[in-house]
């Protein structure tokens, strides 16, 4: 895919260095703290096939119990054509799985991909110092489905980027207030997180328990603490977690060759591999890493795998 070509967008990023301190992190809105979870369910790549997260969102209702928490890795959306459907059924399981009894919001937890990344700042383009380059190689990379998804033209969206600013802002604002007009749609985009990893306290106090732990309220695991990182497409294993910026869903290279724990995290698992071909195995692990992409959306399955606090695989399976 390559790196995306210079988009001179708003920076929200701080320049916080933090080193590989997970603890530094733990105020930090970009990031998802899961605690010390019983499991944790992640979600790979689904590129907008609403039927086969159906299978796993049934797979994973018939497992789901209080204190276990769900990531999807990003890229939800792009590439496959069905986007709305796709973002419904997300919004339907959260309110599913919330109604269940010691659940809260921060137990659902949705990673930024390349796809997501791509639509924000498509929805930003009329700050970008070259809209029609970069919007000629964003619908190149699978934002093209999305767009059409929300009610926008390709062909509309280059002559505004032709137009000016001020067309290209019209063009752009349409696509947002379509966006605002679908149910939850806006809060799921702008709730998206750059990574989620365990750790910190212990859970929650007045968390119910799920009949399974002699009547007490589960704590986590008695090794203490967690160690388990999970990404959409990789990390610079050069950088600090929080100097990482959008390597989180570009920067893929690195994270294969990974060999060793990175900044205390003794597992890392992603949800998209931009190498992927219909050769690649839907589950890769290395040493350290765990990849989850069975190529959904490009001909291939969804991938959801079940994980205790600390990285070790509990379960596995794709539709």
């Amino acid at each position: 895919m390559g790196l995306p070509p210079r988009l001179g967008l708003p920076n929200r990023q701080t320049n916080r260095h933090a080193g590989s301190s997970v603890g530094a992190l733990e105020d930090d809105s970009r990031f998802a703290l899961l605690g010390r979870p019983r499991r944790v369910w992640a979600v790979g790549a689904i590129h907008a096939q609403p039927d086969r997260l159906d299978l796993i969102h049934r797979a994973i209702g018939q497992r789901f119990r209080p204190g276990d928490r769900l990531v999807y890795l990003g890229n939800m959306i792009g590439v496959g054509e069905q986007v709305v459907e796709t973002i419904d059924r997300l919004l339907a399981f959260r309110i599913a799985l919330l109604a269940m009894p010691g659940m809260i919001a921060s137990d659902i937890v949705y990673l930024r991909g390349q796809q997501e990344e791509m639509w924000q700042k498509l929805l930003q383009l009329h700050f970008a110092p070259d809209p029609r380059t970069v919007l000629d190689w964003m619908l190149r990379q699978g934002v093209a489905p999305t767009l059409a998804a929300y009610g926008g033209q390709q062909d509309t969206g280059m002559a505004a980027a032709r137009g000016g600013a001020v067309m290209l802002g019209r063009w752009t604002r349409e696509l947002r207030q379509a966006v605002a007009a679908r149910p939850g749609h806006e809060q799921l985009f702008n709730a998206l997180r750059r990574a989620a990893y365990t750790g910190g306290p212990a859970a929650r106090s007045g968390a119910t328990n799920d009949g399974m732990s002699g009547g007490e309220d589960w704590t986590g695991s008695n090794r203490g603490g967690g160690s388990l990182l999970l990404v959409s497409s990789g990390i610079d294993p050069r950088r600090p977690l929080t100097g990482q910026g959008d390597a989180f869903w570009w920067g893929s290279a690195g994270f294969a060759r990974l060999e060793q724990p990175y900044g205390g995290f003794s597992r890392l698992v992603r949800g998209y591999d931009p190498n992927w071909t219909p050769e690649s195995p839907g589950v890769d692990g290395g040493p350290v890493t765990v990849t989850l992409d069975g190529g959904c959306g490009r001909g291939g399955h969804l991938v959801c795998a079940c994980f205790d606090s600390f990285g070790e695989m509990l379960d596995l399976f794709q539709a």
